[in-house]
């Protein structure tokens, strides 16, 4: 029996996902553009008509020749670190997809060593008009400032690569950040011996801001609940090589029984360069993201093993969520976990972010 217009669940999505292709494609053909093949056509067409839709919403949202103004906030790439070229390169392929709906995505960076940076570009888009938010929630008290500001004026946003609690967002797309912690535990548990110690290694200007890195280590401790004193723990401020080399040489040093480094983000690279220059062998080295400097320290067996969760994917799929409420007015799941990679020097060629 064929399904009835309120009987689908989600229309375009729907029909995108049984096709097993983009939104955009189906817009394609359902406005008789180039740019799809016969056979895909074909394959649309047919689904089309099994669920007998009736292209309302997308007919409404062309004639009405409206622009929707989405903008988006997240740290810049800087000489730190690479990661947000990811997600970055998501945002943009989803824009690709959606902007001759009318979709227009302004972007907006921040400096991820600094609060008032942060404060700084949510004033400017809170000026300008915009209908819906992707953010990166670097800053708890702040990002808790501009969402509540963002409610005040019935806009909705979409968090990325890490949540705050009790916030009213339209969704999180994102790692579980208390889970990618115990897994990197657990990982390392099996690696090293019963009475080995591990040096937990937070690199960051303002640690007690960014909350992600600390989810990560409240999950890999409670990994250890019952042996917590095997972890040794340095916090660094100053995010130079330097500054890094000296509390890592400092805490193996000081703990010579340390067999293991779990750094909570990006920056394992910092660690991986002085555990090279100074010839520190044995030591097992865990840290995240498909980053070009990581993966020549994994290459080279100083990493051993790198945890990645998506991040271009994470930016595509905040941005279609936004595109999913406002255009299509179709429900969004309110919470999607990325996958929890391990890659090492076999599989990271076989890899996509």
């Amino acid at each position: 029996m064929k399904a009835n217009q309120n009987e689908q669940p989600n229309g375009v999505k729907e029909i995108a996902r049984r096709a097993k292709v983009s939104i955009a494609t189906v817009d394609r053909v359902i406005h008789n553009r180039s740019g799809v093949s016969a056979k895909t056509r074909t394959r649309i067409e047919k689904i089309i008509q099994e669920l007998n839709y009736q292209p309302n919403i997308i007919a409404s949202r062309l004639a009405s020749r409206k622009v929707l103004n989405f903008a988006i906030l997240i740290p810049s790439v800087s000489a730190e670190t690479a990661f947000w070229a990811a997600p970055l390169a998501g945002i943009q392929q989803a824009e690709d997809e959606i902007k001759q709906m009318g979709i227009k995505v302004d972007r907006y960076f921040f400096d991820l060593n600094s609060k008032t940076s942060f404060t700084k570009q949510t004033k400017q888009i809170l000026k300008s008009k915009v209908d819906g938010i992707l953010l990166a929630p670097s800053f708890i008290e702040e990002s808790i400032a501009f969402t509540d500001a963002l409610k005040e004026k019935n806009i909705p946003y979409v968090f990325i690569n890490s949540d705050i609690p009790n916030r009213e967002s339209l969704c999180y797309i994102g790692p579980d950040l208390f889970h990618s912690g115990y897994l990197s535990a657990h990982v390392i548990n099996y690696c090293i011996q019963p009475r080995d110690k591990i040096l937990v290694v937070n690199v960051s200007h303002e640690i007690e801001n960014h909350h992600h890195l600390l989810r990560k280590e409240e999950g890999f401790r409670s990994y250890f609940k019952d042996n917590e004193k095997r972890i040794v723990k340095i916090d660094i401020r100053q995010t130079n090589d330097r500054s890094v080399e000296k509390k890592v040489a400092e805490a193996l040093d000081n703990t010579p029984n340390i067999k293991a480094i779990f750094v909570t983000n990006s920056r394992v690279a910092n660690v991986a360069h002085y555990l090279e220059s100074k010839g520190r062998k044995g030591i097992l080295l865990v840290g995240y993201d498909f980053l070009p400097e990581n993966i020549a320290y994994l290459q080279r067996s100083v990493i051993d093993f790198l945890i990645c969760q998506k991040p271009q994917e994470q930016g595509y799929r905040g941005i279609m969520a936004l595109y999913q409420h406002l255009v299509m007015a179709a429900p969004v799941e309110k919470v999607s976990f990325m996958p929890i990679d391990i890659i090492t020097r076999e599989n990271y060629a076989y890899y996509k972010n």
